[in-house]
Order: structure tokens, then sequence, then C-alpha cells
């Protein structure tokens, strides 16, 4: 909501296989589908011609790495990006750590379908906890919200094709951490700290180091990987800080 009185307007997207989106299987979830999703979205919209900031967190980080590789190479139909700000997400794979389900989902061939039908509300709210810092775990009535959006269209049982993403990102880094090293756009992390995905200091030592050009704000101790959720008022002054800031 915060956003909204700052920008004349805000778009928030479910990627496809998230959300109450589509989830089709089989299918070969990937990120350069998705980021042609979002191209996609801003045609549809009408939108092609204005200047955008992207704002992403997580798998959405990639996404948005892939289209600003496209527009740093004036692909056509590439959105405008007046600026990027990233949040916890596996930017550079040799600092990301999957949780152990992720491992086995995105490599388990025939054994991953049968985990998807077994997983449920506890192993879910379980899993999703261990990611969230000690004073800012989500309520009960959040995390069946959660499990109720992976549910919806049998989203459960497309979870480890959506994790290839993880792979993906193994195959592709040089085009995608490139497109980070090499842009001229404002770009920001917001980072929370206590993210066993992407842990401090390895992982914020390796960002400073790629991209020192750069800005950062990283969030409280005891802010985990979803800073957008654990500190949303932290989270909401440190983007506006940054876009205040060119």
């Amino acid at each position: 909501e915060g956003l909204t009185q700052r920008f004349h307007r805000v778009i928030a997207l479910d990627f496809v296989g998230f959300g109450f989106s589509d989830k089709p299987r089989p299918h070969r979830y990937s990120i350069f589908e998705q980021a042609s999703i979002v191209e996609g979205l801003v045609r549809h919209l009408g939108l092609r011609h204005q200047r955008i900031n992207l704002l992403s967190h997580d798998y959405g980080d990639t996404v948005a790495q892939e289209l600003l590789h496209r527009y740093e190479h004036n692909k056509t139909g590439s959105i405008l990006i007046n600026s990027l700000c990233l949040s916890n997400g596996g930017i550079f794979p040799e600092t990301h750590y999957p949780r152990f389900i992720q491992k086995i989902l995105k490599d388990g061939g025939l054994l991953s379908p049968v985990i998807t039908r077994l997983m449920n509300f506890f192993f879910f709210s379980r899993g999703l906890g261990a990611v969230f810092g000690p004073y800012t775990q989500p309520s009960q009535a959040e995390y069946w919200d959660m499990w109720t959006a992976v549910r919806t269209n049998d989203g459960n049982l497309v979870v480890d094709s959506i994790l290839q993403y993880i792979n993906q990102r193994k195959k592709h880094r040089d085009r995608w951490v490139g497109a980070l090293m090499s842009t001229s756009v404002p770009l920001h992390l917001i980072y929370g700290p206590l993210d066993p995905v992407n842990p401090h200091p390895e992982f914020l030592q390796l960002y400073k180091k790629v991209l020192p050009m750069s800005t950062v704000s990283v969030l409280d101790d005891h802010i985990s990987h979803y800073p957008q959720l654990e500190d949303p008022t932290g989270f909401l002054n440190a983007y506006l800080n940054f876009i205040n800031s060119f």
C-alpha cells in the first residue's frame, strides 16, 4: 500500500505456476518464459513506452535479471527499466544454499511427484517458518493463506518443475550476473541478513565485490529471507530512499 502513495501505478503479478495464476503440468517452467510474460503484461497494459521501476524478490530477482539483460541488449519487446531493486534471492549460485526439500525436489527424478503429492500444511508451514526470523514468524492464518495459494490449481504438484530455476541460475550465471555488472540502470539491494538461503556475510561480501556500483540497505539482524513481509516498514523506507536518490 505504501508504494501506491508514491507511484502513479503499481503492478504486482503472480508468475505462471504461482499464486492464483495458471499452473500447467506437465510444463517446462523457465525464467525466460516468465520474463516474456512480464513483457507481455506490460504491453497488454499499454505501458510499453513507460519507464518502469522493477522491485523484485528471490525468484523474481532472476526474472528481473533476464529483463535487464534484454533491456541492455535492446531486444525487441523489452521493457524500459528505470531502476532495479533486488531483495533476498539467489543472485549468485555460489552463495545460494537451497533448503533440503528443494534439493530433493529439483533433482529427485521419479521421487519428486510422490513427494509433491505427500506435501501437506504441516510440512509446508514448518519448512517456510525456517526461512523467517524468530520474531517475525507468520501467524497461522497467514500460513493458511500461503498454503491456499500454493494449492490453488494444484500448485503443489508443479513445485518440482518450478524449482528447475535453481539449475537455470547455474547454467545462465554469466548472462544474469553479467546483466547486473554491465548495467547503467540504478541498482539497489534490500537484504535481510538472517537469511539461511543467502547467508550473511558471505552473500553480501560477494554482492559488494561484484556490484560495487549498487547501493545496499541491510535491515535489522533478526530479519531473514522475506524482508518485505518481516519488516514491511523498513523495507518500504529503504526502497523509497533508493527511489528518491536519483
